[in-house]
């Protein structure tokens, strides 16, 4: 929990300063008066670009000097702080308890979950955003799942890179990338999968009521590190030719099924869809 938090130069709050009770906390004011800035400011003290995926240096203040903070107080006396420096406005920066750690420590003090209107479109919108939203929910889970998904990101740009290369990649290079990237989609694969069963259990449990019964399903074929890694290698010319990693994990894709009408959320109606999200 969080129980203090402080703005610094972030979006229109020059040094705020909020500190929580425990419980459920409901921000009030005039629009305008950065309510969902705060929200904001707290989704940075997870991995990712935050509730708006917006670009660092439009979070600094108008007028400010081109930099900004968050820092928070939570678990009782672990200080977590984010930001850019004036100098390097599209750098972030993250310290916990005042040394520099990666972002992708983050959840290992701090759990972040959020819905906001936009989330409303989740069942309509790319595979791409469900699966931004399962990693979120899974990161609640385990912690390391953030620093399995930041370096099979960077192994596929790498692959993908060389493979778009007009000089031939070294095959070596290759084949070790490729194992990286099979070493740590398995890892997302099976963290994203127990998410799904945890919350599926928990959601069957549920008594009937307003709510609409749903099925969950991650789709997408399972990944197995050898069988993942020899369909990599074998499908080198196939991405180089699309200019993009064809197979794997990040492809995967949250389905939702209302139950009680066997019908994909994507077909319900708008109230049935808010409905399912919750």
């Amino acid at each position: 929990m969080i129980s203090r938090l402080i703005l610094t130069d972030f979006r229109n709050h020059a040094a705020s300063t909020i500190a929580p009770g425990g419980g459920f906390v409901v921000l009030t004011g005039e629009n305008g008066a950065g309510k969902t800035n705060v929200l904001e400011a707290v989704s940075l003290l997870a991995p990712g670009r935050g509730l708006r995926r917006a670009a660092l240096s439009a979070m600094a203040r108008q007028g400010g000097e081109g930099g900004f903070g968050v820092a928070a107080v939570v678990a009782g006396d672990v200080d977590l702080a984010t930001g850019t420096l004036p100098s390097a406005p599209e750098r972030r920066q993250v310290r916990v308890q005042g040394a520099a750690a990666a972002a992708t420590s983050l959840p290992e003090w701090l759990t972040v979950l959020w819905l906001t209107p936009a989330t409303d479109r989740l069942f309509v919108e790319p595979a791409g955003e469900r699966r931004r939203f399962l990693d979120r929910l899974t990161l609640a889970l385990s912690p390391g799942h953030a620093t399995h998904a930041a370096r099979y990101e960077a192994a596929m740009r790498e692959r993908n890179r060389l493979l778009a290369d007009e000089r031939p990649a070294d095959p070596a290079w290759l084949t070790a990338l490729e194992a990286r990237m099979a070493e740590h989609g398995a890892a997302l694969d099976a963290a994203r999968a127990e998410a799904v069963r945890l919350l599926a259990e928990r959601l069957a449990d549920a008594p009937a009521g307003p709510f609409p019964r749903v099925r969950l399903r991650l789709e997408g074929e399972a990944v197995q590190p050898a069988a993942f890694a020899r369909a990599l290698e074998l499908g080198r010319r196939r991405d180089a030719a699309a200019g993009r990693t064809l197979v794997g994990p990040h492809r995967a894709d949250l389905a939702v099924v209302h139950l009680e009408k066997e019908q994909a959320a994507a077909l319900a109606s708008t109230g049935e869809q808010k409905a399912l999200l919750l």
